[in-house]
């Protein structure tokens, strides 16, 4: 698994890791019982502090993507796919919201979103 950290971004460090190990967890890149890299290995990788890496462990954890189990590591949690596809959907709505505020900004008729969502749908 490959973490690409951007110090351009407005996001920490360890949300970066964090979102992009959910990503890689929900589109199936990251199989239930993997191992993940530990915190130290992954700190050193990266080139950055145990204590980033240990909160974005913690967090992913806390949201029931990873396990972590004393003496073996952390491993990608069992998911059901309820849930996986509740967490994809959830992401779809936070990106369509964004999608309708820059066609507000851009005094986008409804119209017009509404054909250019349909035309990208039909391109798949």
């Amino acid at each position: 698994m490959i973490i690409k950290l951007s110090n351009a971004s407005d996001k920490p460090i360890y949300e970066q890791i964090t979102e992009q190990m959910k990503q890689a967890i929900l589109s199936g890149s990251l199989l239930p019982g993997d191992a993940l890299p530990s915190i130290r290995m992954l700190a050193k990788e990266l080139k950055i502090s145990v204590m980033t890496t240990k909160r974005a462990y913690s967090d992913l954890e806390r949201d029931g993507f990873i396990e972590t189990v004393a003496g073996k590591g952390s491993f990608v949690a069992e998911r059901n796919q309820d849930f996986l596809r509740e967490a994809l959907i959830r992401q779809i709505e936070e990106h369509l919201v964004k999608s309708i505020q820059l066609a507000k900004t851009a005094n986008m008729a409804k119209k017009e979103l509404l054909e250019l969502f349909t035309l990208l749908l039909e391109e798949e």
